[in-house]
């Protein structure tokens, strides 16, 4: 491969085309939490996470390579670091940590805030104001998540629920660059590339955890790590991306409010929780303040 020396423009596709990619993206990540679940019936949480982005950064350089894709240029590498600490490191580790202790659908509601977190950053970071309504419908939705997490921590918030939090900051960062990016590289080159650069970290780390934590593989163990590799980690952020890149991070996040409610659906199917009266409510509350937001002139 040889350096860029010019912004790689990505192909425009029809609104219709970026809406269905990033429904995709929406699906796919709609199973990560049941995956993960399922993943950490064979391998410890910090060997999960580094196996996923092994496996899908091995896919991604293959990608990559057969269709001699050029470096990307310096001023890209910038959003790519973003998107790779968020979206590739940031948010699978400390959400995987957090389902440790956490339920899946405990963690779908508070993740419901994912896009809200998203918008914000993108109007800060595009030097925007957002209007009263905006900022009425995100104070809101942040205090049902909070009050929630209270409620079901018997009163406090637990550490499940601070990685939580804590993914939410980062992968919205990483959403928001990697929208942002997208409109001037195709959105799977965003993806590939922020895999790749953390290829190093996350073989070093996977040595390092299958050492120190127990292996106990399974038919639900390796579907889960294969999900979460292939579906979540590669080809649902390769949706997600060059959709946003086609209809903008506003619009996708929109797309989002239905995350949350997908998540519910499969806890059940696949893990066979029962959902709480209160653990709808509180993502129906979500996706309500979250609607109000996104309905808001900015």
């Amino acid at each position: 491969m040889t350096a860029q020396s010019s912004a790689t423009v990505a192909r425009p596709i029809p609104v219709r085309g970026g809406t269905l990619l990033a429904c995709a993206g929406v699906a796919a990540f709609s199973l990560t939490f049941p995956s993960t679940v399922w993943g950490l019936e064979s391998f410890g949480p910090w060997a999960l996470v580094a196996l996923r982005t092994v496996i899908a950064a091995l896919i991604a350089g293959a990608f990559l390579l057969a269709r001699r894709v050029p470096v990307p240029a310096r001023a890209h590498w910038g959003p790519l670091a973003a998107v790779a600490g968020g979206t590739v490191v940031g948010f699978p580790i400390l959400t995987t940590l957090a389902l440790g202790t956490s339920s899946t659908s405990h963690a779908a509601v508070v993740v419901g805030l994912l896009p809200l977190s998203t918008a914000v950053y993108g109007a800060a970071r595009g030097h925007r104001a957002p209007s009263r309504t905006f900022w009425c419908g995100a104070l809101a939705g942040a205090a049902v998540v909070v009050a929630f997490a209270v409620q079901q921590g018997g009163g406090t918030l637990s550490a499940g629920d601070l990685c939580l939090f804590g993914a939410l900051l980062v992968c919205a960062a990483g959403y928001a660059e990697g929208g942002r990016l997208a409109r001037e590289m195709p959105g799977w080159q965003v993806v590939g590339w922020a895999l790749v650069a953390c290829l190093p970290l996350a073989v070093a780390g996977g040595a390092v955890a299958l050492a120190y934590e127990p292996v106990r593989l399974g038919v639900h163990g390796v579907a889960g790590l294969l999900w979460v590799a292939a579906g979540s980690t590669f080809s649902g952020l390769y949706a997600w991306y060059r959709g946003m890149g086609a209809i903008g991070v506003a619009r996708a996040s929109q797309l989002q409010l239905g995350q949350p409610l997908l998540t519910l659906v499969w806890s059940v199917l696949l893990l066979g929780e029962r959902l709480s009266a209160v653990a709808v409510a509180a993502a129906v509350a979500v996706l309500v303040c979250i609607t109000v937001t996104q309905r808001a002139r900015v």
